[in-house]
């Protein structure tokens, strides 16, 4: 009578809790070592990449800022001048029907869109990678540019004291309006342009994420099974005699 085959026990070759093989005590699976890996590496450069985008970011508004000076010297050139004269009891429009105030305010307009798109095209060339901070500072230094615009083209611009100047220039004498933004929601077209062209090339010509690996997070392959374990070994799995 033949004694039932039983087969032999065998342990996963990759088994982290298995003996060594001088005898040792079962050893626990090595974990990565502090500051390797995804989570160390994201760790240690966290700091600096942020530290470098937010001083990127305050350079693209200083450099914004300074650019309202020259938008607003060119706004005070292009746009049209509204004309006034003077009676001996009032200053009044010399043209009434004239549409040179709301021409200075498309003029307005048409130049910091303008000058929204250029910058955020610079911004895009010299940083590529992008990034929120960035982002941030294109808008802000884009509307801080306006307000400086707005500022220097009136500042720079005729005297705001229309009595004064209708002095003068005498009664009858026509003479420049004081330079004015009647709508005050056009300081938002250098922001609001440099943002849409800054997404726009980010989506066309920006680094793309490297595509993963089909099977490159699950590790190697499991191992095969031995001879006399599993159901194809052909042992008799039930202690039946052969």
């Amino acid at each position: 009578m033949i004694a039932p085959l039983t087969p032999p026990h065998h342990q996963p070759p990759n088994d982290p809790w298995q003996k060594s093989d001088a005898g040792g005590a079962p050893q626990p699976p090595s974990e990565p070592h502090p500051g390797h890996g995804a989570g160390g590496a994201a760790g240690g450069e966290s700091d600096p990449s942020i530290s470098t985008e937010v001083v990127r970011a305050a350079v693209v508004v200083l450099a914004l800022t300074v650019l309202g000076v020259a938008l607003g010297l060119l706004w005070l050139w292009l746009a049209p001048r509204v004309p006034l004269i003077s009676t001996d009891k009032a200053v009044f429009l010399k043209d009434t029907e004239g549409e040179e105030a709301v021409g200075a305010d498309g003029t307005f307009v048409l130049l910091a869109l303008a000058f929204g798109a250029v910058s955020a095209a610079l911004v895009f060339w010299f940083n590529r990678r992008g990034g929120i901070p960035l982002v941030i500072g294109l808008a802000l230094g884009g509307l801080l540019g306006s307000l400086l615009a707005w500022g220097v083209g009136v500042w720079v611009g005729p005297t705001d004291d229309v009595v004064e100047r209708a002095r003068e220039v005498g009664q009858g004498v026509a003479f420049d309006a004081p330079l004015k933004l009647g709508a005050k929601g056009a300081l938002l077209a250098w922001p609001m342009a440099a943002l849409l062209v800054h997404l726009g090339l980010t989506a066309l010509f920006g680094p793309r994420d490297p595509e993963p690996e089909w099977g490159a997070g699950y590790g190697d392959a499991a191992p095969m099974p031995g001879p006399g374990s599993g159901a194809g070994s052909g042992a008799p799995q039930d202690g039946t005699p052969s």
